[in-house]
């Protein structure tokens, strides 16, 4: 199944939200990037990022792990704690993405 804007607009919400539950700082979240790239991210100040993500034409999955990434870059995270939080995103999104991809 291939990515469509409400899909997009619905993992934006759970995202943050888990985000948010996570002690994490949420990026604000757009589509398309500029320049034909698949995902871009631009820093604000103070402290903020957007993350600017292509959805038309890609799987669904693809879409999401570039969501999920966006976060981790947005928030400076690495090491374990990045594969802490990459892993928590990606069980609130499972169940969304292994039900896309059976369609």
């Amino acid at each position: 199944m291939t990515a469509n804007s409400l899909h997009f607009a619905a993992a934006v919400r759970d995202l943050c939200e888990a985000s948010r539950h996570l002690g994490l700082d949420p990026p604000t979240f757009r589509s398309p990037p500029a320049g034909g790239t698949h995902r871009t991210i631009r820093r604000r100040t103070p402290g903020g990022a957007t993350v600017a993500i292509q959805i038309r034409g890609r799987p669904w999955g693809a879409v999401v792990a570039d969501m999920i990434e966006g976060i981790i870059v947005a928030n400076h995270l690495q090491g374990m704690r990045a594969d802490t939080v990459r892993d928590d995103l990606w069980r609130v999104m499972e169940d969304v993405v292994t039900l896309s991809m059976a369609a």
